[in-house]
């Protein structure tokens, strides 16, 4: 079994991360000529926040499998 597929499956934070950034972009790309300039600010500082948080579940699923 590839790492890719034994982190994806042992490290549940990160795809739940995953999976809500994933959902964050489907669901500005489809309102985004709609949504207001405060409501574009948001999404950005929201899916800024997401990308990190991606980053630290992946840095810290990486830690654990490596002890």
């Amino acid at each position: 079994m590839s790492k890719a597929k034994v982190e994806r499956r042992s490290n549940r934070e990160l795809r739940e991360v995953l999976d809500e950034l994933v959902e964050h972009v489907r669901d500005v790309t489809r309102n985004a000529e709609t949504m207001s300039k405060r409501d574009l600010e948001y999404a950005e500082e929201r899916l800024e926040w997401l990308a990190e948080e991606v980053w630290r579940a992946a840095l810290e699923g990486h830690d654990k499998a490596a002890s």
